[in-house]
Parts: structure tokens; sequence; C-alpha cells
């Protein structure tokens, strides 16, 4: 079968490799590496994390793909073959975009599943290589990389390779410092052009505001923006948040800097950090009160108001949400005032105690 796309061999490598290098260029112009903060523990994760991805944890998958596809469905060998390109390529995007927007948004829903996608928001700066920075077996069962061995195993491998080069240049420019879609913000005429195209892929500010560290600058939203290609699925789902803007902080609330090693090697590896998330002894704790809080709260300032229980600042947020279908509820004061929060989150005035811990 001929799998080569456009008549190149592995045309998809080295385009997703050029990609990659002229991002990678364009940071460093752009004084990326002058400004990093990173550390080197970082850069272990970010680097190691795309060579172990590309050059095993992927190629494995594939293989493991075609194994099982001859041993149990043998007459499925490319069977799609006769697809031309431009029914291939769609087919093959639109049900790993939205297999990626689902997975993506269970790695915060669920606990069990945000410990290894926790790395990928430790990150405390932007870059393309974050892209890449997730736990190993956050990739080894994530549908996608599957659902790319599947299709290559039906026949769909020139697809996959054009779908791939799109792919790459949308998340790794997502994640980039290099924020393209600002040119379009600063220029009202370009304004139809973005809100175009910020209305199909994923834009940099888009992305960026999932990796602001709090809701609280009222531009990011963690729990919210979890598209890979496309916002389709946030714009239809509910989770879309557009601000245009880019945070100024970005990571965890409460980051205990576990090891690169207990990062990426979890569950095998366990963190020697006290209170993190993945250190053995951790276990998430219910701490409300059948007493409100009683607060004083000044004008001018986002409150984050805790709704999943679990913050140890309660009645504030402090991050413990992620893991849960839970997100804190931002609000407002106009003026200094005393109050009264709930903190047993069961009132229908939340923030605002209404007295429903009596009846609890």
């Amino acid at each position: 079968m001929d799998n080569t796309l456009f008549g190149v061999k592995d045309l998809d490598i080295y385009v997703v490799a050029s990609i990659i290098i002229v991002f990678g260029i364009a940071e460093v112009i752009a004084g990326y590496l002058h400004r990093s903060k990173r550390t080197k523990s970082d850069w272990i994760q970010e680097v190691g994390g795309f060579l172990v991805l590309s050059q095993l944890i992927k190629p494995a998958i594939v293989i493991a793909v075609f194994f099982i596809g001859k041993t149990l469905l043998p007459d499925y060998l490319y069977v799609f073959g006769d697809w031309s390109l431009w029914m291939m390529l769609p087919f093959y995007l639109l049900i790993d975009d939205v297999l990626q927007y689902w997975y993506h948004r269970s790695a915060h829903e669920y606990e069990w599943l945000w410990k290894y996608h926790r790395p990928h928001h430790q990150a405390e700066e932007m870059g393309f290589l974050v892209s890449y920075r997730n736990a190993a077996f956050y990739y080894m069962i994530m549908p996608n990389i599957w659902w790319v061995g599947i299709v290559v195993f039906l026949g769909g491998a020139k697809g996959v390779a054009l779908g791939l080069i799109l792919k790459q240049l949308v998340i790794i420019g997502s994640h980039s410092t290099i924020k393209w879609d600002s040119f379009f913000y600063k220029h009202k005429f370009l304004n139809p052009v973005i809100t175009l195209l910020e209305r199909i892929i994923i834009t940099p500010a888009f992305h960026h505001a999932h990796h602001g560290k709090s809701m609280a600058d009222n531009i990011s939203d963690p729990n919210g923006n979890y598209g890979n290609m496309f916002s389709l699925w946030d714009q239809l789902f509910g989770t879309a948040k557009y601000t245009r803007q880019f945070p100024t902080d970005y990571g965890l609330v409460n980051d205990p800097k576990d090891k690169w090693t207990a990062s990426y090697f979890y569950p095998v590896v366990k963190s020697d950090k006290s209170g993190s998330e993945i250190a053995a002894d951790y276990k998430r704790e219910n701490t409300t009160t059948l007493e409100p809080a009683k607060v004083e709260l000044e004008p001018n300032t986002t409150y984050l108001f805790c709704q999943c229980g679990y913050s140890k600042n309660q009645p504030f947020c402090d991050g413990s949400h992620q893991g849960s279908k839970f997100k804190p509820m931002p609000f407002e004061v106009k003026r200094k005032t005393k109050a009264r929060l709930c903190n047993c989150k069961h009132s229908k005035t939340s923030p605002f105690c209404d007295d429903s811990h009596l009846k609890l």
C-alpha cells in the first residue's frame, strides 16, 4: 500500500519537525530562553517527554494495534484503502479531536486521571514543548494515539499523516510563547478574521487561558477551554471562554514542586513531598463545616468561592477542585462588607449563606 503523502515518503515527519524547529527558533529570537526561569527538571520533563512519546510510546501503540487487528480482525486490514485523502482527513481529524476533548476534560474531572495530566499544568511558563509534558501513563492510554493506529490499520495512513501536520501546527502554536493571534486583536479591521479563526481552531489566547493559574484574574479558566485542535467542542459543550487576553501567572495554585521522576513516572514513582497529590499517603479530605465563614470582603477584588468542598482554605478556593467536576465560583462585592459565606456547600444563594446548614 502506498503511504506516501503528495508523492513524498515520510513528508509528515519532515513537516512536523520543521514546525517544531521554526517555533523553537522564533521563541529563541523573541527572547524566550533569556527570560525563561525553567529548571532542569522542567527541561527534562518537556524534552524527555517529547522524545519518549515520539520515539517509543506512539510507535509501540501503533505496532500493538496492528498486532491486535491482524489477530482478531484480519479482514479489516486496509479496508478503507480506496478512500480519497479528502474523505479520510475529516474522518480522522473530527473523531480524533472529539476524543481528545473528552479525554482532556476527563483528566480535569476525575482524580485518578488528573494525577497523570497534572505535570502539564505544573509548567509555570508556556512554550511549545509544554505540549509534550504529561506523565507517561497519560499517553499510554490516550485514545487519540490508539485512534492513529486504528486509522492506519484501516488504510488511512495518508489522512493521518496530513492530519498530524495540521494538528501539530495548531497545538504547538497554541502552547508557544509566540502569541500570533495578538496581531489580529490589535488591528480592528482584522477582528472579523480572528473571530472566525477562534471559532474554528484553538488560538494561543484561548489555550493560554486554560493554563492560567487562577480564575481570579478574570482571564484564566483552568477548568475550561479543553479543545485540542478545534474550539467547536468547547462551544458545543459549554466550556469555552474567550477573553483575547493572556494570563500573567501560569501553573498550579499549590504546587509542591515534585521531582520530575514522580511527575513523569507516577504511579510507579510517587512524590516524597508531603501534601502532594501524587504522594503515597495523600488523601483528599472533605473540609466543609456546618458553620458559615464570617469574612470581610474588599471591593474591586475577585474572590473564588470553593464549591468542591476540598479546599484547605475554606470558604475560598485553593485549587483542590482539580480532579473533580467542580470549579470555583468567582464573585465580587461593590463595597467593603462583612459577610457570611457558605461552608456547607448547600446554600441556594452561594457564595453567601442562606442557613441551609441548619437543615442538615
